[in-house]
C-alpha cells in the first residue's frame, strides 16, 4: 500500500472569501470551497445550487450541429433507413435508447445496434458496417463512439452509408470524414461546455432537430437518461452537466419510465430519494453488467420498455446479469492478487501487469481498477481470446 499524501488547496484571495460569504449569509469556509469550484459571485452561486433548464446552451453552438439537424430531417422525411450505433456501457446504452426512441417518436424508420464487447469490442467496426450494408441503412449515427472511426467511416461510404458521429471523447490526429461530427471537444468546436456525456451530446442532436421542427419541448422527457449516462460517466457535474442531471433526476424521482422504475425497485430503491451518488453504486453497475456479461441491447430493452412487464422482465435479466458479474470479479479479483504475491515486488516495480489465459474479459477493466486502488499504481490486466492477449488498463493521476 502506498501511504496517501493529501495536497491542500490554498485560497489567498481572503477579501474574496468574505465578500462571497457576506453576499450568501454562509461560512467562510462554506464561501472558500466554492471559489475553489470558480464560483465567486452571487450570480454564479445562485446557477451553482439552482440549476434551470432556461440555462443551457444553444445546440446549434456545437460545429456541424445544422448539418447533422438537417440530414436527420431529410432521413425522416424520405423514410431512409437509420441506424442508431451505440457502446455497451451505461452511457451508450442510454444515448442509443434517448436517440432511438426520439427518432420513433418522430416516425423514423430506425434501429439500434450495440455491439457485443466479447465479440466486436469498442466502437464502430467494419464488420458491423457489413451487416448494415446488408440491411440497406442509409445513415449511421453513432453516439458515445466514433470520432475515431476514420477507416469504418471510409468503408460506410463505399455502400453509400452516410454518419453522423455523436461522441465526447478525445479524437486522434485524424477526424473521420463523415457527413457531420459532433464533438464538443474536437479541434475547431467552439461549443462553450466541453464536457458532455455522450448522451449529453445525443441530446443536443434531438434538440437541435426538435427546435428546427417546432418541437423543442418534446426532448426533456429524455433527460432522465442524460442524467444516468451522465452520473455514470462521472462527467464534471458543473455548468450544463449540473442542470441536465438535476432535471433528470427530479423526472425519475417524480415520474420514472417502466424500466428505470421496475430497475430501481430490485434494487430496493424508492422514487424521490436518487442521487448521483446513487446512480454511481447502485443503478450504473446493473445497466453495465449485460455489456459486461454480454449482450447490452438488454439495457436498450429495459430503457424503451412501454409496458411494467416488459420493463420488469428486462429488470430481472440485469439484476441476474450483475450478480453473475460480481461472482466473477471477486474471484478474478482474488487470483489477481494471487498471482500478483507471486510474480511482482511491490517495492522494485512501478506498475503492475498481470495475465491469466482465462480470466473474463468483462471484468478485466474492474479488476484493473481495483488493484489501483489497492496498490496506487498503474496496473494492466490481460486475459485472452482467440489466442489474443486482451488487456484493461487503469492508471493513477500523474501517469
Amino acid at each position: 500500500m502506498q501511504k496517501k499524501r493529501w495536497k491542500i488547496v490554498d485560497t489567498t484571495d481572503e477579501k474574496a472569501v468574505l465578500a462571497l460569504a457576506d453576499s450568501l449569509t454562509i461560512s467562510s469556509i462554506l464561501a472558500k470551497i466554492l471559489i475553489q469550484r470558480k464560483v465567486t459571485n452571487f450570480f454564479e452561486a445562485k446557477k451553482f445550487f439552482r440549476p434551470s433548464i432556461e440555462d443551457i446552451h444553444d445546440p446549434y453552438l456545437m460545429d456541424g450541429m445544422n448539418d447533422a439537424a438537417l440530414r436527420v430531417i431529410d432521413a425522416i422525411t424520405n423514410n431512409e433507413k437509420i441506424c442508431v450505433y451505440g457502446d455497451y456501457d451505461v452511457d451508450g446504452t442510454c444515448s442509443a435508447s434517448l436517440l432511438y426512441m426520439f427518432l420513433k417518436e418522430l416516425g423514423a424508420n430506425v434501429e439500434v445496434y450495440i455491439p457485443n464487447r466479447l465479440d466486436e469490442g469498442y466502437g464502430i467496426s467494419l464488420e458491423s458496417i457489413d451487416k448494415f450494408k446488408d440491411k440497406k441503412v442509409n445513415l449511421l449515427i453513432s453516439v458515445d463512439c466514433g470520432i475515431t472511426a476514420v477507416e469504418e467511416v471510409k468503408y460506410a461510404k463505399k455502400f453509400n452509408i452516410e454518419t453522423i458521429i455523436c461522441d465526447h471523447h478525445r479524437p486522434k490526429e485524424k477526424i473521420p470524414e463523415a457527413f457531420a461530427v459532433l464533438d464538443p471537444i474536437k479541434p475547431g468546436c467552439d461549443y462553450p461546455f466541453k464536457f458532455l456525456s455522450g448522451a449529453g451530446v445525443a441530446f443536443k442532436l434531438a434538440r437541435a432537430v426538435a427546435d428546427r421542427i417546432g418541437r423543442s419541448e418534446d426532448v426533456f422527457q429524455y433527460l432522465d437518461l442524460v442524467a444516468l449516462a451522465a452520473a455514470a460517466d462521472i462527467v464534471p457535474l458543473l455548468d450544463e452537466n449540473r442542470i441536465l442531471v438535476k432535471q433528470g433526476i427530479e423526472l425519475i424521482n417524480t415520474n420514472p419510465r417502466p424500466g428505470i422504475k421496475a430497475l430501481m425497485k430490485l434494487a430496493r430503491m424508492e422514487p424521490g430519494n436518487l442521487s448521483a451518488g446513487r446512480i454511481v453504486f447502485t443503478l450504473a453497475p446493473r445497466i453495465n453488467a449485460v455489456g459486461r456479461m454480454g449482450d447490452a441491447i438488454r439495457a436498450v430493452e429495459l430503457f424503451t420498455a412501454k409496458t411494467k412487464d416488459e420493463a420488469e422482465k428486462a429488470a430481472q435479466i440485469l439484476e441476474k446479469e450483475n450478480l453473475a458479474r460480481r461472482k466473477i470479479d471477486e474471484m478474478t479479483f482474488s487470483h489477481a492478487i494471487e498471482l500478483l504475491n507471486e510474480k511482482i515486488d511491490l517495492k522494485s516495480d512501478v506498475g503492475i501487469v498481470l495475465h491469466y489465459d482465462n480470466w473474463h474479459a468483462g471484468v478485466i477493466g474492474i479488476v484493473a481498477s481495483r488493484m489501483v486502488e489497492k496498490y496506487h499504481r498503474p496496473a494492466i490486466i490481460l486475459t485472452t481470446i482467440d489466442g489474443v492477449a486482451k488487456g484493461s488498463a487503469r492508471s493513477i493521476p500523474g501517469f
